[in-house]
C-alpha cells in the first residue's frame, strides 16, 4: 500500500510531493479511491486534504479521527506521514464489521501541507479543521510566486470554502497519529513503538556576528574581530546550553561567513539557532541562557551581536485520556511491549488538531532514526505492531 502511495512524485527516482502539486492531487486521488473501496463516504475538501467517514451507531455522532500526511520533503523517505495514512485505511478497515456498534464515527484524515517545504505556512491543513485557517496563507507564495489561493485553485479546492472546514467544538471525540519516531530513541532500547507525551516548545532565531576583517596573514590573534570564531564558540555555547537542560535540544543548522574567503578574517557571520525541549520552562531557561552567553561572548570578543527571534511555539501536551488508552491498546495487543512515554521534537499534524480537540500520537521505531531522507526505513514487523495498537486503541475506546 506505501508502494502504491509512493509512486506518486513530483520528481522522477526521487519521492518529492508537495502540497498543491501535480503529484499531490494524484496521490490525494489515489486515497480518496482507497477510501471509497472500503466503505467510508470520501471526498477531498476546500483545502486539498482527503477526509472519509464511517458513521457510528448512529448518524452525526462525534468522530474518532485517524490521520496523518500525504506531502513530503524534496527528496523524501517512504514512511513519513504515509504511514500514518495507511495505518488509518487498514484500521478502518478492519473495524468495518464493527461500525455498527461504534458509539462515535470513524474518519480518516489525508492532510496535505505538514512539511510547509512550498509555502510559508504553518500546519495549515490541520489547522483548518481545529484553531482554523489564517487568511494570510492563502496570500503566501512559492519561490516561483504562485500563491497559496493560485495552487488550490489549479488543485481543485475551493480558497473560499477553506475557513468554513473548521469543526465545532465537540465534533471530534478525539485525534490518533501513527507516526515513525524520527529519532533513535526507541531502538537505542530495544522497543518498537512509544507514547507521545508531547510536542516540544521551540524557538528559532537568526543570529548575526559582525566584527572586522582583516589579512589572514598580517592581523595578529590578540587584535582581531572574529566573527566566524565568536559564532563558532557561540554554537558550542547552544550546545552546553541543551546538554544542560533535561530532553532538550539545540542545533545550529545554516552558518555563513563573510566574505567567506580563504585569506581573509571574516567580518561577519550569521546563523540559525533551534532549540526545543517538551517543556515551555525549559525552552524559556533556554532562551534566556542564549541571551547572557551570546552578549558574554560577543563583549569578550569585541564582536557586535543580533539576536532576531523569528518563531516561538508553545509546547503541545497530548490528551491524558488518550494516552492511557494507547497504553492499553499496546497491552491489548498481548506482545510484551513497552509503553515508553518520549517527546516528539518535531511538528505534527497532531499538535495542530490538539488546539482544540484531543490528540494523541504513537510513535513507531525506524532504523537509526533517521528521517526526511530517501535512507528512512524501518521493518515491516515494526509496522504492524504499530497498527494492530492502533486498532486494539480504538477498538478498547469503543469498550470491546
Amino acid at each position: 500500500m506505501l508502494a502504491a502511495l509512493n509512486r506518486f512524485t513530483d520528481e522522477p527516482g526521487k519521492l518529492t510531493r508537495l502540497y498543491l502539486s501535480c503529484a499531490h492531487r494524484a496521490a490525494a486521488d489515489h486515497v480518496l479511491a482507497e477510501m471509497q473501496r472500503i466503505g467510508l463516504s470520501a471526498h477531498i475538501d476546500a483545502a486539498g486534504s482527503v477526509q472519509g467517514r464511517f458513521e457510528g451507531r448512529s448518524a452525526g455522532l462525534p468522530a474518532l479521527m485517524i490521520g496523518s500526511h500525504i506531502d513530503t520533503v524534496k527528496d523524501a523517505g517512504a514512511y513519513d506521514g504515509n504511514l500514518g495514512v495507511i495505518a488509518g485505511l487498514l484500521v478502518a478497515e478492519a473495524l468495518q464489521p464493527h461500525m455498527a456498534a461504534m458509539p462515535f464515527a470513524l474518519e480518516i484524515m489525508a492532510f496535505g501541507d505538514e512539511e510547509n517545504v512550498r509555502f510559508p505556512t504553518n500546519l495549515s491543513t490541520s489547522a483548518a479543521l481545529s484553531s482554523g485557517y489564517e487568511p494570510a496563507w492563502l496570500d503566501a507564495r512559492d519561490t516561483d510566486g504562485i500563491s497559496v489561493r493560485e495552487a488550490l485553485i489549479a488543485f481543485g479546492g475551493d480558497p473560499d470554502k477553506v475557513e468554513a472546514l473548521r469543526r465545532k467544538d465537540g465534533s471530534i471525540a478525539g485525534y490518533l497519529e501513527l507516526h515513525i519516531e524520527q529519532g533513535p530513541v526507541l531502538e537505542v532500547n530495544g522497543e518498537a513503538v512509544g507514547i507521545v507525551t508531547a510536542v516540544n516548545a521551540q524557538v528559532r532565531a537568526r543570529v548575526r556576528v559582525t566584527g572586522e576583517a582583516g589579512h589572514a596573514g598580517t592581523v595578529p590573534m590578540t587584535l582581531r574581530k572574529d566573527a566566524l570564531a565568536a559564532a563558532a564558540e557561540m554554537a558550542l555555547a547552544l550546545e552546553a546550553i541543551a546538554l544542560g537542560q533535561p530532553d532538550a535540544v539545540g542545533t545550529v543548522g545554516v552558518l555563513r561567513p563573510e566574505p567567506g574567503a580563504t585569506n581573509v578574517v571574516p567580518a561577519a557571520a550569521s546563523f540559525t539557532v533551534d532549540f526545543r525541549a517538551p517543556l515551555d520552562s525549559t525552552v524559556r531557561a533556554m532562551d534566556d541562557a542564549v541571551e547572557e552567553r551570546f552578549h558574554a561572548i560577543a563583549r569578550r570578543r569585541g564582536v557586535d551581536l543580533t539576536i532576531e527571534r523569528y518563531s516561538r511555539l508553545a509546547a503541545t501536551p497530548m490528551a491524558a485520556n488518550l494516552q492511557a488508552a494507547l497504553e492499553r491498546g499496546i497491552a491489548r495487543t498481548g506482545a510484551n511491549l513497552a509503553a515508553r512515554r518520549i517527546p516528539s521534537g518535531a511538528g505534527h499534524d497532531a499538535m495542530a488538531i490538539a488546539r482544540a480537540f484531543p490528540a494523541a500520537m504513537l510513535f513507531v521505531r525506524n532504523e537509526k532514526g533517521i528521517s526526511h531522507s530517501p535512507l528512512e526505513t524501518m521493518t515491516e514487523a515494526d509496522a504492524g505492531i504499530a497498527i494492530k495498537v492502533m486498532l486494539e486503541t480504538v477498538l478498547d475506546l469503543m469498550g470491546s
